[in-house]
């Protein structure tokens, strides 16, 4: 293979699904319709909650900024993943594949930890309820926010900077959809072994180790609502935690598969699809999720509507 290194390479070819051309324009017509649904039910999320003086409480600003995050990763993703579902063969800059990675790196690591953070929130509501002020105050709830935002900022800089830091082969196709890490890494003409070291590590503790804090927050939140004594209240924290646990899953689930799987491990358009799965439905199913099965954020949306005509009214 020519050998090119870092300071040549002036652009990168995305393959995307380039072997299979059939199915090009039926992917980007419903990748598009994801995407305008996506953008649509998180940006009404945030309006409503930024609206809505009764939501102003940590479970719904976690929420405001997991939409924020949601919005970013698709923006992000998308419009790059459209240009590529209609063309043969895409090509994009140095300086593009690596602001695209650093974005992905930073709403992907903000993501993990906001959801963790949203754990912590309601294992504070539900088994700490009468201490849940205290516990869940102001100045805790930015300390969390900041937090998970900062880390993100930091592992992109970091991981975007190492990587794009190595000398690259030619002819400098990335079969994948996008400038993801792993696909990246298989263009790089240098010895990886201490960057694969350091990211493994950085999977377990970014990924496995908020996702185990999280399930264990759930086990002890289980046992709590399964001793209240009013069905009503079991009904609510089921389905508030429900909401959480799925978009966890979710996201978690299919991260996992993609970043601690081995390098042989699945086909190239198996990772492909798993990528998709976290970057595409996970901002996809968070607004279908919280929306829909939550009676508070309805009846927010409802007194919103209702004082827009009104006004239109008079």
């Amino acid at each position: 293979m020519k050998r090119q290194n870092q300071s040549s390479v002036v652009e990168f070819i995305l393959l995307g699904f380039s072997d299979f051309p059939e199915l090009q324009e039926q992917l980007f017509g419903v990748f598009l319709v994801i995407y305008v649904v996506t953008l649509i039910g998180n940006a009404t999320i945030i309006v409503i909650i930024s609206l809505e003086q009764s939501l102003h409480v940590p479970m719904y600003l976690f929420l405001l900024n997991l939409s924020v995050v949601d919005v970013s990763f698709s923006a992000v993703v998308m419009p790059e993943t459209l240009v590529v579902l209609s063309t043969e063969k895409t090509s994009i800059t140095f300086a593009g594949c690596f602001a695209q990675m650093y974005f992905l790196l930073l709403f992907g690591v903000t993501e993990c930890f906001l959801l963790g953070a949203m754990a912590y929130d309601r294992f504070a509501a539900i088994c700490h309820p009468l201490s849940y002020p205290m516990i869940m105050n102001k100045r805790v709830f930015v300390k969390l926010v900041m937090f998970s935002w900062i880390s993100g900022i930091t592992v992109a800089t970091l991981q975007a900077t190492w990587v794009f830091s190595f000398p690259f082969c030619g002819p400098g196709e990335i079969n994948h959809l996008f400038c993801e890490t792993p696909p990246v890494l298989e263009l790089v003409c240098a010895d990886t072994f201490l960057f694969e070291i350091y990211a493994f590590t950085g999977t377990i503790l970014i990924i496995v180790v908020p996702f185990l804090l999280i399930l264990l927050s759930y086990i002890r939140i289980l046992f709590a609502i399964l001793t209240m004594p009013s069905t009503t209240g079991r009904q609510k924290a089921f389905s508030t935690c429900a909401s959480h646990l799925t978009s966890v899953t979710l996201f978690y689930g299919t991260a996992s598969m993609t970043y601690l799987q081995p390098k042989s491990g699945y086909s190239p358009e198996t990772k492909k699809l798993m990528s998709l799965a976290y970057t595409l439905l996970t901002p996809l199913m968070n607004p279908l999720i919280y929306s829909l099965r939550n009676s508070e954020m309805k009846r927010a949306l409802m007194k919103i509507w209702r004082r827009k005509v009104d006004l239109h009214t008079f």
